[in-house]
C-alpha cells in the first residue's frame, strides 16, 4: 500500500532508541534481534500516535524455529485476531498461482477471457492520467481500461492502469465485486504497464478465481492455504462484521471505535482476518516453497513489469544495510500490519497496530530495520 510501503533509509542511531516495550517473550526461544525491537516498537506508541503495538517474530534454527512476542500499550495480545487489510492479495496471488500451475489458466490471459464484456473502453471516461511510478507509455497508456488488453499478469503486478475504487470509497462502503469494478471505470485510468496499486485489480482477480473454479476466492484460500496450513485463526468474513473472539479495539484516525465493520468494504483486496501467528506462518511457508513449485514462486518474486516495485502479491524492500526482504502491508479502517521475511522464509517478522493511521512514516522502517540488520553499535 502506497504510503507506508515506501521505505526511508534512515539511520538507526542508538540516542534514538532507548524507550523499552512491555515483553510477553516466548518460552519456546528468544529472537536475536531482541534488543533493537525492543528499543523501536514503543515509539509506535509514543511517536506514531498509535494506542497500542505487537509484533512476533519467527527465526529458523536448525530443525525448528524460536519465536518472540512483544507488545506496548494497553489492548493488545499475541492471540487477538485482527483485520489485515491489503494482505489478503498475498493470499489471492497464490491462488491464482497456483491455478496457473494446474493449468487452468494462464498469467497471459485477458480478463476477457474469464469475465467477457465487464471492462470495456465505452464504460469509462476521463482525461489522461500518469501512474506515480513512472511517466513512460505503451500503446495502452492513459486509455480507458480494455478487458480484452488487459492481462492477468498484469492484475497481478498493478500495472494494469484500472484506478483505484477506494479512492471513492476510502474504504468505508460495503461494495459489491461488480459494484467495485464499475466505480473504478468512472475514474481517470493510469498508464497500463507502469505500476500504480489498486485494489481493483485484486476484485477483478477474485471475481476470476469465481469463474474458473465455481467457487470463491476465499473457499478457494480456505481449501489450498488455511487448512494444509493449520492457519486456525485466519478467515475471510464475508459479511461478518465482527471478529472472532479473543479481539481487542481497533480505532480509527480519530480515535472512534471501528471493531465492528463490514469487511466488503475491501472484498477480494483486503478482507482478511487473522493473527500474528498465522501471517508469520503463511508467509514462512510461502517463501520455502510449501504453497508453490520454485518455478511459481520466482514469478511471484518477479518485479521487472512493476519497475521493481512490485511482484504478485509481494513486494521487496531494501534496507539501509544491504538486506531485501519480501512480504506484503496491510490498512483497513482501525488496522495496520505489516509482514517481512527474508527470502527463503527462515526469519520472518509480522507487527500491528490498532489504528489505520500512523503520525511518523519512518517508524516502519526502523523497526524492520533493526529487526533484520545486523547490529553494528
Amino acid at each position: 500500500m502506497p504510503t507506508l510501503r515506501t521505505v526511508l533509509s534512515i539511520p538507526l542511531l542508538v540516542a534514538a532508541l532507548l524507550l523499552s516495550p512491555a515483553l510477553s517473550p516466548d518460552t519456546s526461544g528468544t529472537a536475536t534481534t531482541a534488543g533493537s525491537t525492543d528499543a523501536v516498537l514503543p515509539r509506535l506508541v509514543t511517536e506514531g500516535g498509535a494506542p497500542a503495538a505487537a509484533l512476533l517474530d519467527r527465526i529458523r534454527t536448525g530443525p525448528g524455529r524460536v519465536s518472540r512476542y512483544a507488545d506496548t500499550g494497553p489492548g493488545i495480545a499475541r492471540t487477538d485476531h485482527f483485520r489485515a487489510g491489503s494482505i489478503t492479495k498475498t493470499f489471492v496471488a497464490v491462488v491464482v498461482l497456483q491455478l496457473a500451475a494446474e493449468h487452468r489458466l494462464s498469467l497471459d490471459d485477458t480478463v476477457d477471457r474469464h469475465l467477457p464484456g465487464l471492462l470495456r473502453p465505452a464504460r469509462t471516461a476521463g482525461p489522461r492520467s500518469r501512474s506515480r511510478s513512472g511517466s513512460g507509455s505503451d500503446s495502452g497508456s492513459g486509455s480507458p481500461p480494455d478487458g480484452r488488453r488487459i492481462t492477468l499478469r498484469q492484475l497481478l503486478t498493478h500495472t494494469s492502469g484500472l484506478p483505484d475504487f477506494t479512492q471513492v470509497t476510502a474504504g468505508a462502503v460495503p461494495l459489491t465485486p461488480p459494484q467495485a469494478v464499475g466505480l473504478a471505470l468512472t475514474l481517470p485510468p493510469a498508464p497500463r504497464g507502469h505500476y500504480s496499486y489498486s485494489s481493483t485489480n485484486y476484485v477483478l482477480l477474485g471475481m476470476v478465481i469465481r469463474q474458473v473454479t465455481g467457487h470463491s476466492y476465499a473457499a478457494e484460500a480456505q481449501r489450498r492455504i488455511i487448512a494444509p496450513l493449520g492457519l486456525a485463526g485466519t478467515s475471510f468474513p464475508g459479511s461478518r462484521r465482527s471478529l472472532p473472539a479473543p479481539h481487542g479495539h481497533a480505532f480509527a484516525a480519530d480515535g472512534s471505535d471501528v471493531t465492528e465493520l463490514d469487511p466488503r468494504v475491501a472484498g477480494a483486496a483486503g478482507e482478511l482476518v487473522t493473527t500474528l501467528d498465522d501471517l508469520d506462518r503463511f508467509y514462512a511457508a510461502l517463501l520455502d516453497g510449501e504453497l508453490l513449485t520454485p518455478h511459481w514462486l520466482r514469478e511471484m518474486k518477479d518485479t521487472r513489469a512493476a519497475q521493481g516495485e512490485y511482484g504478485m502479491g509481494l513486494y521487496p524492500t531494501r534496507l539501509p544495510c544491504g538486506v531485501t526482504v519480501w512480504g506484503h502491508n496491510g490498512r483497513i479502517s482501525g488496522s495496520y500490519v505489516r509482514t517481512a521475511a527474508t527470502a527463503d522464509g527462515g526469519h520472518v517478522l509480522t507487527f500491528r497496530v490498532n489504528t489505520d493511521a500512523m503520525a511518523d512514516h519512518r517508524l516502519e522502517p526502523a523497526l524492520l530495520a533493526a529487526e533484520f540488520c545486523p547490529r553494528t553499535w
